[in-house]
């Protein structure tokens, strides 16, 4: 239902019946850690108030990490000082050193296939922290904790006098999506919010034009400079751009789909954040792997098996790594995700599959588990 009828299309406010659906997420104690004693540093962190972004000056301090001058470092007190006085904390790009947001961002990579990113924003009672705008990317809003109201209105339209499309409460497990381009506000009620943003970085068509026009550029035909006059000739000048043109289009026509749609996959598979949680327990361990050892692939492991010049070539989500094609047998196994002891790893003798799998597990593709 998602994909056919709202994807891109209509915002859908959803209530849950669990209050703490996405508690484990972030939590308030969460955020309070996070503040006191984590000494995150700008951009990670700013601070908003009456749809204003504060003067950083406001709340982070300069200090030193051994001989070396750290500034942009929260100042916890400063920030708890803003926050009481009416001022909303926002956390950006959390997926990338909060490890619950982390892992949840790369769940639902798998299950967009598009990038995504997590913003946090909490906000004391009874305050608003953004005017009414609208996202560049579609976005869903997780209520962790309290309560906010929010509107949203019909795509680029925000008459006066027609009722909004969603006017509604969030509390605690509800969720809301809202596709890019409809204007949406927020305010708290009587207790303090803490809601999550995920904004999905969706790749468009557009990425597509802008490649195949890449790869026909640099042809002789175009690398000539336009004519002489061409700014007082708009006939004879008109006539050849409309040639041009056609030459770009048959130039594009030309192309290989497949290279092409190879080209558009590589910028979601080998482009992600590496996600290594246990990967230093995993190297200490590395010499205790045999043959009896059971292995499974890692929860949120991308693994994409193409052939390129005549080798394999596996996405492993942050990079590609080249094998020999007399891997492949073995390799599509591992990938299936399936728990399996190394020795019934096909096509392989026992040294063969020990060094496949202790490189594997260092490329963080597999993990011990038995």
């Amino acid at each position: 239902m998602f994909a056919r009828e709202l994807w891109g299309k209509r915002p859908q406010h959803r209530q849950l019946s669990d209050p703490d659906a996405f508690g484990d997420l972030l939590s308030l104690d969460d955020v309070d850690r996070i503040v006191s004693a984590t000494g995150v540093r700008l951009p990670a962190f700013r601070l908003v108030k009456d749809a204003v972004i504060l003067p950083s000056s406001r709340y982070t301090k300069t200090t030193r990490t051994g001989t070396q001058t750290v500034t942009g470092v929260i100042d916890a007190r400063k920030v708890f000082d803003e926050f009481a006085d009416g001022a909303t904390l926002v956390f950006q790009s959390m997926h990338r050193y909060w490890e619950p947001l982390t892992q949840y961002c790369r769940n639902l990579e798998l299950a967009l296939g598009h990038p995504v990113q997590a913003n946090a924003y909490i906000t004391p009672p009874g305050a608003q922290g953004f005017a009414a705008h609208e996202d560049p990317h579609d976005v869903f809003v997780l209520q962790s904790h309290g309560t906010k109201h929010w509107t949203v209105h019909e795509r680029h339209d925000l008459p006066p006098s027609k009722p909004p499309i969603i006017d509604g409460l969030l509390e605690p497990g509800d969720a809301l999506y809202v596709p890019s381009g409809f204007p949406h506000s927020a305010k708290t009620q009587e207790r303090a919010s803490v809601h999550i943003t995920i904004g999905i970085l969706s790749i468009t068509w557009k990425v597509a034009v802008k490649e195949a026009l890449k790869a026909v550029e640099s042809a002789p035909e175009f690398s000539g400079a336009l004519p002489l006059r061409f700014a007082f000739d708009d006939d004879h000048f008109a006539d050849e751009v409309k040639q041009r043109l056609e030459q770009i289009g048959s130039s594009v026509a030309g192309l290989d789909p497949t290279a092409m749609a190879r080209k558009l996959r590589r910028k979601i598979l080998t482009t992600r954040q590496s996600l290594l949680r246990g990967h230093l327990q995993r190297l200490l361990t590395l010499d205790e792997v045999n043959d009896q050892t059971e292995v499974a692939r890692r929860a949120g492991s991308i693994c994409v098996i193409e052939t390129r010049d005549n080798e394999l070539a596996v996405l492993l989500g942050d990079r590609e790594l080249r094998l020999p094609q007399r891997l492949k047998p073995a390799i599509s196994t591992l990938a299936t995700g399936d728990k399996m002891v190394v020795a019934d790893l096909p096509g392989l003798d026992e040294a063969g599959r020990l060094v496949l799998v202790r490189r594997l597990i260092r490329e963080g593709l597999l993990e011990v588990t038995g």
